[in-house]
Order: C-alpha cells, then sequence, then structure tokens
C-alpha cells in the first residue's frame, strides 16, 4: 500500500503531473523576445555626437524624475550592448525590438546626419544578427530632438512630423538591408497625452484641447509620412508597422451586447490615434465631441496617416472594461475599477489578463489585421536582490503565466499573432519613476551595471524552450 493510499488519499499515476506538450502551446515559428528603448537603456547621453533629447532636458529639471534621476547612464548599454544580446541569446530569444534614438542620428532633428549613430546601430544590428537573433526596429520611442522642441514646438508643429519622415526614410535606407521590420513610433498617447496633456513626461506641457487635439494629429501624420518614407527608401521587402498601446475595450461580460459595445469602445477610444490610423478617418461622434477644438486636417493628411501597413504592434499591459448602454454616446460604459482591484508595483498597473487576448481579437475583427506582434507585455514588482545573487520575484511570474495564457487563447482561435515581445529584457530608466521601478527579467545593479537573471528569466527561458506557457 501506498502512502497516499494509507492516509485515504487517491494514488498519483507517474503520468499526472507532467506537462501536456499540447496544452497552451503557441503556433509552430512564433517569435519570442525581449523588448527595450533608446533613452532607457543606453547611456552614453554625451557621447558618439549624439544631440540632446527633450528627456534629457526633463529628467535634468528639478523634481520631475523620481529622485532627480536622469538617464545619463541607464544601463550603460551604449558601451554593454554586446554583454545585453548575450543576455537575449542565454534566454533563447529569436528577436530583439530595440528603438533608435533619434538624436544620435540627427542630432538636430534635421540636416546633416551623424555617421557616428547610425554606425552604432549598424554594430547592434551586427551583434544580434550574429547570435541568431532578428532586429525589429523602433524609430520613435519618445527621444525627441531638444532642437525640434526649441524650434517648432514639438509635436505642436506639421514641422516636426516632415522632420520625422525624413529621419525615418534615412534610417531604413541604412539598416533595412539587415533590418526588415520597423515600428514608426510607440505609444502615441504615452508621448503626447502625458507629454503634452499632463504634463508628467517630456516635455512637460499643458495644452488646452485645442492644441492637444492638433499635436495628436501632427503625430500620427508623422507616422504616415514615416511609413512613405521607409517604403520609399527601404530594401525591397522591409515591413512597416506601429506599437501602440492602444485602449483594449475588455466586455465585462463575454455576451452579447456587450460583445459589441466592446468593438465600438475599441474604436471610439482609440480615435485620435489608432481609429485614424486605421480607417482614413475621424470617427464622427469624436469629432462631434471634440466641437471647435477638433484637429485641422485635409483629405491628404488622412491618405497619408493611413498608409498602408504590413503588421500592428499591440504593447498590452491593462484591460479597459465595458458594459453595453444603448443611452450612452457610442452604445457603452466604461467601468472604472474600485479602489480595490488587483495591480502590480506599478499603481496604474491593472493585473487583467484577458487584455492579452482581446488586444488580437480587436484588431483581426474590427480591422481586419492579417499579421500581429504583441510589441510589449510585462510588469514592475518589488524586486529584491538576495545576498547570494538571486531575485525571487513570483508576482511576475503569476502576471506573465496568466497573461500568456490569455494569449494562447488568441493564437488557437486563429487570431494572427506572430510573435511577443516581453517588457523588458532588464531594469532600466522608468521615465518619471526613474529606477524606483522595476520591469526587467534581468535585474540591474545600476551602482556596479552587473545584471543578474531574476527567477522569471528561467520561466521565459522554458517558455522559449517549449514554445508553450509552463
Amino acid at each position: 500500500m501506498g502512502a497516499s493510499a494509507a492516509l485515504g488519499l487517491p494514488e498519483i499515476s507517474s503520468a499526472q503531473g507532467r506537462p501536456n506538450e499540447q496544452f497552451y502551446r503557441f503556433p509552430e515559428g512564433f517569435k519570442w523576445g525581449c523588448a527595450t528603448a533608446s533613452y532607457q537603456i543606453e547611456g552614453g547621453a554625451n557621447e558618439g555626437g549624439r544631440g540632446k533629447s527633450i528627456w534629457d532636458t526633463f529628467s535634468h529639471i528639478p523634481g520631475k524624475v523620481y529622485h532627480n534621476q536622469t538617464g545619463d547612464v541607464a544601463d550603460d548599454d551604449y558601451h554593454r550592448y554586446k554583454e545585453d544580446v548575450q543576455l537575449l541569446k542565454s534566454l533563447g530569444a529569436t528577436v530583439y525590438r530595440f528603438s533608435v534614438a533619434w538624436p544620435r542620428i540627427f542630432p538636430e532633428g534635421t540636416g546633416k546626419p551623424n555617421p557616428a549613430g547610425i554606425d552604432f546601430y549598424s554594430r547592434v544590428v551586427d551583434e544580434l544578427l550574429a547570435n541568431g537573433i532578428e532586429p525589429f526596429c523602433t524609430l520613435f520611442h519618445w527621444d525627441l530632438p531638444q532642437a525640434l522642441q526649441d524650434r517648432f514646438g514639438g509635436w505642436e508643429s506639421r514641422e516636426t512630423a516632415k522632420a520625422f519622415g525624413e529621419y525615418a526614410g534615412y534610417v531604413a535606407s541604412k539598416l533595412s538591408d539587415r533590418v526588415h521590420h520597423f515600428f514608426t513610433t510607440n505609444e502615441f498617447s504615452s508621448f503626447i497625452d502625458i507629454g503634452y496633456k499632463d504634463g508628467r513626461f517630456a516635455p512637460g506641457l499643458q495644452l488646452p484641447p485645442a492644441k492637444l487635439n492638433q499635436a495628436r494629429h501632427n503625430a500620427v501624420l508623422a507616422h504616415g509620412l514615416a511609413v512613405r518614407a521607409i517604403r520609399a527608401q527601404g530594401k525591397p521587402g522591409t515591413r512597416v508597422g506601429l506599437a501602440e498601446n492602444f485602449v483594449i475595450a475588455v466586455p465585462v461580460i463575454e455576451v452579447e451586447p456587450h460583445l459589441k459595445a466592446s468593438r465600438e469602445a475599441t474604436r471610439l477610444m482609440n480615435a485620435p490615434y489608432l481609429t485614424v490610423i486605421m480607417e482614413g478617418k475621424y470617427p464622427e461622434l469624436y469629432l462631434r465631441q471634440q466641437g471647435a477644438n477638433a484637429p485641422k486636417f485635409t483629405a491628404e493628411d488622412l491618405a497619408i496617416i493611413s498608409s498602408p501597413l504590413d503588421f500592428v504592434g499591440a504593447n498590452v499591459y491593462t484591460p479597459a472594461y465595458v458594459r453595453a448602454d444603448d443611452k450612452a454616446p457610442g452604445g457603452f460604459v466604461r467601468i472604472k475599477n474600485p479602489s480595490s482591484y488587483p495591480h502590480m508595483a506599478s499603481p496604474w498597473l491593472d493585473i487583467g489578463p484577458e487584455a492579452l487576448y482581446w488586444a488580437p481579437r480587436h484588431l483581426g475583427q474590427i480591422w481586419n489585421v492579417k499579421e500581429i506582434y504583441i510589441t510589449e507585455n510585462g510588469c514592475s514588482s518589488a524586486d529584491v536582490l538576495t545576498p547570494d545573487g538571486h531575485v525571487y520575484d513570483t508576482d511576475r511570474i503569476m502576471f506573465l503565466r496568466n497573461y500568456l495564457t490569455k494569449l494562447n487563447r488568441a493564437t488557437s482561435e486563429g487570431f494572427p499573432v506572430r510573435g511577443y515581445f516581453l517588457w523588458s529584457l532588464m531594469d532600466n530608466f522608468e521615465w518619471a519613476d526613474g529606477y524606483s521601478l522595476r520591469f526587467g527579467i534581468y535585474y540591474v545593479d545600476f551602482e556596479t551595471q552587473k545584471r543578474y537573471p531574476k527567477m522569471s528569466a528561467a520561466f521565459y527561458r522554458e517558455v522559449i524552450r517549449h514554445n508553450a506557457v509552463v
């Protein structure tokens, strides 16, 4: 008699508890990797001919960033990129999403390019390829050249949009022989709404509604101009998309009429950004609601903004729960989460794994997107390095496992998700939060720049190895 039987418990066969290789498995050829951003990791702020960005300026204004921390050094990836590529390789990652710092390429935003800047990214690309990792390049992850802010008011001006198109075309002409996927911009609502409306991000402005809406329009126009420039100057076969943290409307109950409400909510809540890009027009309800503050635009603007994309990247963190309501504008009401709703170390990061299902579903059903990437997904955690060099971030593993399970639901139902980029490879400069919040699966000691794999890195390595949630 076994010990279990003696205790009155059922015997467990040796087959039970083993992972089912088909359970939560992802499609063959699914791409797994990590994402980072230039200002958050590079450092080397005054090296290699780099010009100043608005984040250099903003982070040096006392009181704007946690403990007045800056990205001057960050992870020192500018000097340590080869070491960081090895971190990716040790995970088994096959793709890596990095961003190019615009002021490294054009220190003044326009004009004469800086050869040392493009040479740096060329070396990064070569290092990735030498280690079997496919580079995915983001052209704008918030580090706008300060010169454009000074001369034109940044995104308040169409001149900045034109400059971005020229910059995007130039980078594509230099890197597209080896980089085949380019993202134009990263998260319109973050760099416009938080930077030009709330003032919590660079450049720290609080524009009135009409000017804000025009800045939003200039940003999506910049995206469209970049798409066209990349197609014109990139090598044949170059693919273009964007990485967007669009508002993901999740039906509070998965039945009609809430399902319909979630689709309409997704269209309307993303009206100034993803919706106009995908549909070539601003929703009428949005324009009516904005009234005299609506952006000024031309038919040509809309044609440029809606230039066809090869793929769409979704940065997925939190859901926006909605319910149907015939009396409400658009037929839906957004349900605000109560104060008891669970979140990660970042107060804004509400835990809602189903967002990683609804993002691909909405992209596929509303806009018929045929190629989707999850360009960011991950979480902050109160990571503590033990004396023997370990970080037991079980909460991050919980987060990732639950979200990936929902992503698997999306791929199992046939939504065309081709890859997943975990945010982030390593702890870094977390914008206004400085170094107080850690999103990496590698712990970084910012004093010594030593990297330590967290338990979540071991988890992600197994996910990649099995091509399945483990």
